[in-house]
């Protein structure tokens, strides 16, 4: 996961420290004025070299990050924010330099004291610009902290994402065609937290994923944050399974269910949407109300038609591995 290693970003307060307490101790192997040369080389580099390994640790996310992990990352921080952030602390990494070749001639050809004087010069320039990018700092290490634990998903892998509202059966559909148990991970934006398993057929890995807290509300229930990480999931579905309980023991009524399943199709038009009746062992097939359109139903209390389910949405997926070359 493009997050996961991320590393921890200073303070500016921590970064002075760390440059100058090392500069002090350069300082000391050495005397005269190459003391103070040390000193200076010792303190830009250190802030430097920090600022643009802070920078150079985030993917770029016009060009590396996939859209799936862009909209997640817009829908937990400010992505445009932190791109700005970056920014400003890649200006304050190249400014660095820039006062170490500005002062540095100066300390060649002079008195001790006069470099020590330009020395300390240096060294309030380079505090000055660390200070100035402090706040772009803290948002990148709060970014770095919101990101990092997100679920570790493949957004290239064949995806199912299961839909529908809660106790019609989702988790335990996940659970049960699944080789892992219990592969969930909270986002930020629900304290439900995201299941997510893996399953084989003919020799290719699929994902599936339920989204408890995202799809199981119509859209006009959902806030900007769970909005927005449902664009995010259009990135990754490949194929949609709203499951339905005709029977409403659920605590839902059929109607709002079906209203619900039609606001998903009609959001994820690209991929195919697949209704599933579940519970069928409480109800009759040729019973269900024609609006409910089940494109299968199963039970996953009795174990009845659930391969086929699965066997079904790996079907409409159709997917086709990419195989190397043979020339």
């Amino acid at each position: 996961m493009i997050f996961e290693d991320l590393p921890t970003t200073p303070t500016s307060e921590e970064l002075i420290d760390k440059a100058f307490s090392r500069a002090a101790r350069a300082g000391k192997a050495k005397g005269g004025l190459e003391a103070q040369q040390s000193m200076l080389q010792t303190a830009a580099n250190i802030i430097s070299d920090n600022l643009e390994n802070v920078v150079t640790a985030w993917p770029d996310f016009e060009y590396d990050a996939h859209p799936f992990y862009y909209e997640l990352a817009d829908a937990i921080v400010d992505v445009d924010k932190l791109r700005q952030a970056l920014s400003e602390v890649m200006w304050a990494s190249r400014k660095a330099r820039e006062i170490h070749e500005e002062y540095q001639p100066r300390l060649r050809k002079t008195d001790v004291d006069t470099a020590r004087k330009h020395r300390k010069q240096a060294f309030a320039r380079l505090a000055d610009i660390v200070e100035q990018i402090d706040d772009h700092l803290l948002y990148i290490n709060e970014s770095r902290n919101d990101l990092r634990d997100l679920p570790d998903i493949d957004p290239d892998a064949p995806t199912i994402v299961v839909a529908g509202y809660p106790n019609v059966g989702k988790s335990s559909f996940v659970n049960d065609v699944t080789s892992a148990r219990g592969e969930t991970a909270s986002y930020p934006f629900t304290t439900k937290g995201i299941g997510v398993g893996h399953f084989e057929r003919d020799h290719i890995r699929y994902q599936i994923v339920d989204t408890p807290g995202l799809l199981d509300r119509p859209p006009q229930d959902r806030n900007e944050i769970e909005s927005q990480a449902v664009s995010a999931i259009e990135h990754l579905a490949d194929c949609m399974l709203v499951m339905v309980d005709p029977t409403g023991e659920c605590g839902y009524p059929i109607d709002s269910q079906l209203e619900l399943r039609d606001s998903i199709a009609a959001q994820f038009d690209e991929v195919p949407v697949l209704t599933i009746a579940n519970k069928a062992d409480r109800f009759e097939a040729d019973e269900l109300d024609d609006a409910v359109a089940a494109d299968y139903t199963m039970s996953i209390t009795t174990d009845s038609n659930v391969e086929t389910v699965l066997d079904a949405a790996v079907e409409a997926i159709g997917y086709e591995p990419e195989l190397p070359f043979d020339g």
